[in-house]
């Protein structure tokens, strides 16, 4: 939309530029009669262009947990509980099934005898736990089958040197429960998740649009606004390699999934909206003044009145807008120019 209003022989244009008011000056010493001038001064910089998204606040690495236990429910957590090494993620007919930490998934008997990356997972959280003499190696032995007895009474459990998924849920650290898939009273099935879980680290997640892929780079800084107006710094640590694919003919849209490390309080709320802050574009080193310091003049360029009492106009040309300010050139840095008092 285009409107023009003349106050005191000076036209008010408005124009899509960079969202502005531009207003029309002339060849006359006295650019905006009746126009109460403060100043601004051209400075050199990087000029940045941001872009809002919508994002919502959650937890880092959301994954199922399934157990090699079979039966009724007894207990579960809460949702939104923290479960960590040696606690509790579920019982099932009474047993507790145990979370301890590493990356392989529990899925044999181990016993004295065995050996493997899984007996060494094993026995480095047992030492952690404070069970036994252990040397943390491939091999179960005595030593190994000695601190599982212990660890075994300690739980509840019938006192044995032997450990299977039924006892045991390996996961890469300690884990905050999203939702809980198998409540109590209900039947745990081998093959079927009990929780659904993630990580304890703080995260925005953005489903971003696929065609503005550029704006997330690993590695970038952002800005995320929280639910009530806080603003915390984040860094982007994560860009999907797959785009997917949601709704269906006009609704259809196809989004890159991009995960934001967020520093300072959050707060606890899971799944909260924010409002994401991305760079689009940067101009580094550039001359700029602030938008309304820009003239449209009646040839149809820009210029800016400098503010030297004489009512001077320089043109200007223009380049990037960004925070509020335009690059130009044609003027000297440091030089000061009118922009209306508001």
């Amino acid at each position: 939309m285009r409107w023009a209003l003349v106050v005191g022989g000076v036209v008010v244009l408005g124009v899509g530029v960079g969202g502005v008011v531009l207003r029309l000056g002339g060849d006359e010493a006295e650019a905006r009669p009746g126009v109460r001038l403060g100043t601004a001064v051209v400075t050199r910089g990087d000029l940045v262009d941001t872009e809002k998204v919508d994002g919502r606040l959650t937890y880092d690495g959301a994954r199922d947990v399934w157990t090699g236990a079979s039966g009724i429910v007894t207990w579960a957590p809460r949702e939104g509980a923290t479960v960590r090494r040696g606690g509790t993620l579920v019982k099932v007919s009474g047993k507790p099934v145990t979370l301890m930490y590493g990356g392989s998934p529990m899925y044999r008997v181990l016993r004295v005898g065995e050996s493997g990356a899984d007996v060494r997972q094993l026995e480095g959280n047992l030492a952690a736990l404070g069970y036994g003499d252990l040397t943390v190696d491939t091999r179960f032995t005595e030593a190994t089958e000695a601190a599982v007895k212990e660890w075994r009474d300690d739980r509840g459990l019938e006192e044995t040197g032997v450990v299977d998924p039924a006892q045991i849920v390996f996961l890469g650290g300690a884990v905050r429960v999203r939702k809980v898939r198998t409540p109590e009273g209900k039947q745990a099935v081998q093959g079927q998740p009990v929780l659904e879980v993630a990580g304890t680290r703080r995260v925005v997640h953005v489903d971003l649009d696929a065609d503005k892929q550029d704006l997330a780079r690993e590695g970038a800084k952002v800005s995320v606004e929280l639910p009530g107006g806080k603003v915390v710094p984040g860094t982007v640590s994560e860009v999907g390699d797959v785009a997917e694919s949601s709704g269906s003919g006009q609704d259809q849209k196809t989004t890159v999934g991009v995960d934001i490390a967020v520093k300072g309080r959050t707060g606890r709320l899971d799944e909260a909206p924010v409002t994401v802050e991305l760079e689009s574009e940067r101009r580094r080193g550039v001359l700029s003044v602030p938008v309304e310091a820009l003239l449209a003049t009646r040839e149809g360029g820009f210029a800016v009145e400098v503010a030297d009492g004489t009512g001077r106009l320089v043109p200007v040309r223009i380049g990037a807008f960004g925070g509020g300010r335009v690059e130009v050139t044609g003027v000297a840095e440091g030089v000061k120019v009118g922009v209306p008092e508001r």
